[in-house]
């Protein structure tokens, strides 16, 4: 059994930097594609950044340029640099990852992953 965990979130201001963590237990880390998602409220649940085996990564074009996703195998941990953080960018932060042993494909659907944090709150005022 998979179990992701999120942290990282908070309160912070316009421009100001976070970097979320998802720790992963279970499954092969190293082997599965993972993302990050996020859900502000009232709208759908969107992505914001997937990386795949071989850690190839993309983004939505929102987060481009600010964003950067990663991952240490070593120890079995997902993260999501936020940089000049924006307001819209106020959600609640999903981390997922596939079951199946990935290839060099990010995934962009919600439908495409597996398991799913419980999510970590970040809020940006203006």
């Amino acid at each position: 059994q998979v179990h992701l965990v999120e942290s990282g979130g908070g309160l912070v201001q316009a421009g100001d930097s976070l970097r979320l963590s998802c720790a992963r237990s279970g499954g092969s880390f190293r082997n599965s594609a993972m993302g990050w998602f996020r859900q502000a409220p009232g709208k759908e649940r969107e992505f914001v950044a997937g990386i795949s085996w071989g850690d190839n990564t993309d983004y939505v074009d929102s987060a481009k340029g600010r964003f950067a996703i990663s991952r240490d195998n070593a120890k079995s941990t997902l993260y999501l640099q936020m940089n000049s953080l924006k307001p819209e960018d106020t959600a609640l932060y999903y981390c997922a990852a596939r079951a199946t042993v990935g290839t060099g494909y990010v995934y962009r659907g919600d439908t495409d992953y597996h398991y799913w944090g419980q999510g970590t709150q970040v809020t940006v005022s203006s």
